[in-house]
């Protein structure tokens, strides 16, 4: 069996565990077990990161667990699959808050979140440390709503900076159709009104439209395959500028899809490099991960499980029985928290990392700092 479909199989069997927890209050607490909901895609377009970022998640917390959980707690992390579809992960959520649990944890999609949000609008549910970087999610709008991650907007900036820096400031977006790069099409014609030159933006697949405009950069926003594939024709027809993209391509995913030709692509990070073993956090990842054979690390993977990572923290500050409200006020009050290395900040605010950073793929398909 392969690894990714190991992993599907895996994390088929946790959701298929639902129906069996029994003993529970209503939100996820029982006497030897922590539940948490999660709505990703494991199957279609965009199962890479989803599963990817459910693998890095459950990583950690079978560690947690392995140790004893949490004032004899185990955490329970009941995934379903979503297949990306905003309408089946509002069916999933519901599912879950039916049944009961502490959190909803580790959504992957913009769409995805904003479907599924109005079943917690109203309630004490936190849904924490979506992979989903719309940057509405950090208003006000969606108090219920804690991110890791920062948003957008912050990515747009970084690589505005960077093509102003080169001297490549005449830029050309090509897109991608699905929701998530939509959200991130949004972002950065706000972002980049008052900097970079946009000469315009096109659908994906108009390389050659694209390139009679002139441009000196371009961002390509997608997941890794799609966003390879455009890539892969830029080249082909001669563009050797500094092409770009935001943290949904995927780093060293779309690097192995590109090997030589990914020379000079520029993407960014919202975590630390996946084999920066400067950092505790990192070298704690690929320990647990080469320890079950589960699959060479990415970017994705190291994000769920340093969200899995803070989550827990946010646990061990609870004291005696945790409860919804304890678990925000916990999460409300960790202040320049050091998670192996990784400097997290709720308080005051919902976003924990600002945390933006560049990887350049070379000549020989490998990701550098």
């Amino acid at each position: 069996m392969g690894t990714f479909q190991g992993l599907r199989s895996v994390l088929f069997a946790a959701g298929l565990g639902l129906a069996g927890i029994t003993g529970l209050a209503q939100d996820g607490v029982g006497k030897t077990s922590l539940v948490i909901g999660q709505s990703v895609a494991l199957s279609g377009p965009a199962a890479p990161l989803g599963v990817s970022f459910a693998k890095g998640a459950r990583l950690f917390f079978d560690r947690v667990n392995a140790a004893g959980g949490i004032n004899g707690r185990k955490i329970e992390l009941v995934t379903l699959d979503d297949g990306g579809d905003p309408a089946t992960t509002l069916a999933n959520t519901q599912k879950l808050l039916a049944q009961g649990v502490l959190s909803l944890f580790g959504y992957y999609g913009s769409p995805q979140v904003t479907a599924a949000y109005p079943a917690i609008r109203d309630s004490d549910v936190l849904l924490f440390a979506p992979m989903a970087a719309a940057d509405e999610f950090r208003g006000s709008v969606y108090p219920n709503v804690y991110s890791v991650r920062p948003g957008y907007s912050e990515e747009a900036v970084a690589i505005m900076r960077h093509a102003d820096t080169l001297g490549s400031r005449k830029l050309v977006i090509l897109h991608a159709a699905d929701g998530e790069s939509l959200a991130a099409l949004d972002a950065s014609e706000r972002s980049m009104q008052g900097g970079a030159n946009l000469l315009g933006r096109l659908p994906i697949a108009e390389v050659v439209k694209a390139l009679k405009m002139a441009p000196e950069s371009v961002l390509v926003i997608g997941d890794p395959r799609v966003a390879a594939g455009a890539i892969l024709e830029l080249r082909a027809k001669g563009f050797r500028g500094p092409i770009y993209g935001y943290s949904n391509t995927g780093e060293s995913l779309l690097a192995e899809q590109l090997g030589a030709a990914g020379a000079g692509v520029v993407v960014v990070r919202v975590v630390p490099r996946s084999d920066n073993f400067k950092l505790a956090v990192v070298r704690e990842f690929q320990a647990d991960l080469a320890a079950v054979k589960m699959g060479k690390p990415n970017v994705y993977m190291l994000e769920g499980y340093i969200a899995a990572r803070v989550f827990t923290e946010a646990l061990r500050r609870i004291p005696k029985d945790p409860s919804r409200a304890k678990l925000r006020k916990a999460i409300d009050g960790l202040d320049e928290v050091s998670v192996g290395g990784f400097r997290v900040h709720f308080a005051g605010e919902r976003v924990a990392s600002r945390l933006v950073e560049l990887s350049l793929i070379d000549s020989q398909g490998r990701v550098r700092e």
